[in-house]
């Protein structure tokens, strides 16, 4: 059975005219202007247009399965025949050829497939075809395919290896520990802030809190202010962060004004940060380091300012980016590593000139990653791009002290730290995927030589924290771990306490299977009960108090119990009726006014008093009788007309 559509035909350009009359009503076509009332309108079979529209598409889609197959054969007849010209001919005999025959294309004949089958089925012998070669025979398609063709399963299989691989590995690049070593706070590259309590974990080492205070910007620093009350987050942004130990926002910087070109001028930063630390003494003040090459000195309490600026200069006077940022152990000095190599130190207060300036600590082109100063604030340890990590004397900033060389780094904020007792410094390296192990590498101070490494795992060391009141060394690294490393005998609290806890049984009602969607008014106890019949409702109604409680009626009379009485129930209804009534007087207005002048004069309480000593005696003038008026008219008024 054929469907058809009417479609009505557009008219031409004779039929808009309006000249030609002719159809069953001439007089309609010449009001309307066309002529295509009455016409028979065109049909057409939507199913013999989808059936075209379908040959089409397998048609197109058995040529390009055609073009892809004898596309393979050719590949692999060329690597047979490479492969062939490698191997040395051996004696006949020696040898069986191997049948390598691909499978036969949709046009090929049944009996040479069958001909080829049976010659294969002899011994195999000659070298072997590589594993590429060692394919599956293609299976035809029963059916015809309509539409684009998919995408090869080796492709579809080696994208999702590699989305596996780039979800299951995010590097920690951020570690923060507060100064009692209760709480610890980890960030990577996948944008979170987790949150870590020693006392409140088991041997589980699940994080008690995850939030991403940044959005979508990676996480390169934390924290914890000397108090251990704010955590200072620094991301990829241009804004920093501070939060609380819970991690609600307490305040984010202002973002300055990126078409100023004298960067002083502005109130923020105005390009991607790098790193940020707290003053160690003066609460509330960090300081922070930007793309924008400017070190910015911050305020909690002034989010909407910078406190002061500090502009990196070579010795051009040109600007350059500072990567890396921190305060001396006094606060009194602010030290930045630049992208030139340089290493400047400012005085706190004086932002114009550096009080140190060395031009080439290391290779230009690179970025130190970390500056931090020794426990007694003489020594500078500086960890460079350039796989070295160097010592400085502060008193003589002219060369380096020590310089200690293979250590690689691959990652922009790879630091290093001084132990508590100021004897040994810590640095970690990093390795290429699958090329080894990352390892966390002690030197010592005085001469600055390998005295101990230890290998943390099959991926590089970013982060590394040597808590001074913990003594414990807390390293993250570039597959996601965060691993924490103690002493049994030297360490205190910290890790220690969570070690010994045996892990908490998973309740039963927490291994749910799947999620149930619960309604609230599916539950029985929150059901409302249908009404099965209108009388049983009824006599419920009745012995409700609040249901059949009766309606007071309207009071009559004054009113009783606060309320009003009739014509109205409202107080402006009672108003209009008592108070707001047209009492007009008709009687003298003087005589009204006067009739109170005895009790003001007997008993004065309001105006008389304060009028009493300058106000003259009232004095009213007699009013005549009408008596008397008509005795004083003249005679002419008195006649009668």
């Amino acid at each position: 059975m054929r469907s058809g559509c009417p479609i009505m035909e557009r008219p031409g350009p004779s039929d808009v005219t309006g000249s030609d009359t002719s159809g069953p009503d001439p007089q309609l076509a010449v009001t309307m202007g066309f002529t295509g009332f009455g016409k028979k309108a065109r049909t057409f079979d939507l199913e013999a247009m989808f059936e075209q529209t379908r040959r089409t598409a397998v048609e197109r889609s058995r040529k390009t399965l055609e073009a892809r197959e004898k596309e393979e054969e050719m590949n692999r007849e060329k690597e047979l025949r490479r492969q062939t010209e490698d191997i040395e001919p051996t004696p006949s005999g020696s040898n069986v050829a191997r049948d390598c025959s691909k499978p036969s294309s949709r046009g090929t004949s049944s009996s040479e497939s069958e001909e080829s089958s049976d010659s294969s089925d002899d011994e195999l012998i000659g070298p072997p075809l590589p594993l590429k070669m060692v394919e599956e025979p293609v299976n035809h398609l029963e059916e015809d395919i309509l539409g684009p063709l998919p995408a090869p399963l080796g492709e579809e299989a080696e994208d999702d290896d590699d989305d596996d691989g780039d979800s299951e590995e995010e590097e920690v690049s951020a570690l923060g520990l507060d100064p009692s070593g209760a709480r610890l706070v980890t960030g990577g590259y996948d944008y979170d802030v987790k949150f870590w309590d020693f006392a409140g974990m088991d041997a589980s080492f699940k994080a008690f809190r995850s939030l991403q205070p940044c959005e979508c910007h990676q996480i390169k620093s934390l924290q914890y202010s000397n108090t251990g009350d704010m955590i200072l987050v620094v991301s990829g942004s241009s804004q920093a962060k501070v939060i609380d130990r819970d991690g609600f926002e307490v305040m984010e910087c202002i973002k300055g004004d990126q078409y100023i070109v004298d960067m002083a001028n502005t109130k923020g930063h105005t390009a991607m940060l790098h790193t940020g630390s707290w003053h160690p003494k003066i609460k509330g003040e960090f300081v922070t380091c930007s793309n924008d090459a400017t070190v910015r000195t911050w305020e909690v309490e002034n989010p909407k300012k910078q406190k002061s600026v500090f502009k990196p200069r070579t010795m051009q006077g040109k600007k350059v980016v500072p990567t890396t940022c921190t305060y001396s152990r006094d606060g009194n000095l602010i030290a930045a590593a630049c992208q030139n190599g340089s290493i400047q130190i400012w005085d706190r207060n004086l932002t114009v000139h550096p009080k140190f300036h060395y031009k080439q600590a290391h290779d230009p082109g690179t970025d130190t990653s970390c500056v931090t100063f020794s426990y007694d604030g003489t020594v500078l340890a500086s960890r460079g791009g350039d796989d070295t990590l160097k010592l400085w004397d502060i008193r003589q900033f002219n060369k380096p002290l020590f310089s200690a060389s293979g250590l690689p780094t691959m990652f922009p904020m790879t630091d290093c730290c001084f132990s508590p007792d100021d004897k040994l410094i810590v640095t970690g390296t990093s390795v290429q995927r699958g090329c080894g192990n990352g390892k966390l590498v002690f030197f010592e101070r005085r001469t600055l030589q390998r005295v101990y490494e230890i290998d943390i795992t099959d991926a590089s060391v970013v982060r590394c924290l040597w808590h001074p009141k913990l003594n414990q060394i807390m390293v993250g690294t570039g597959n996601g771990l965060a691993k924490v490393y103690y002493d049994p005998n030297k360490s205190q609290r910290g890790a220690k306490l969570c070690v010994v806890k045996t892990q908490r049984k998973a309740k039963q009602a927490e291994t749910l299977t799947q999620d149930y969607i619960i309604t609230p008014h599916a539950l029985p106890m929150f059901r409302e009960p249908r009404q099965r019949s209108t009388r049983k409702q009824l006599e419920k109604d009745r012995l409700d108090p609040l249901k059949s409680h009766k309606p007071e009626p309207p009071v009559a009379g004054p009113g009783r119990g606060g309320r009003v009485g009739t014509h109205g129930g409202t107080l402006s209804s009672y108003i209009v009726k008592n108070i707001a009534l047209d009492k007009t007087d008709d009687s003298n207005p003087r005589e009204a006014i006067l009739r109170h002048a005895k009790a003001a004069e007997d008993n004065p309480y309001w105006v008389s008093p304060a009028y009493s000593k300058t106000q003259p005696k009232t004095m009213f003038a007699q009013v005549e009788s009408d008596d008397e008026e008509t005795k004083n008219e003249p005679e002419w008024k008195k006649r009668k007309i």
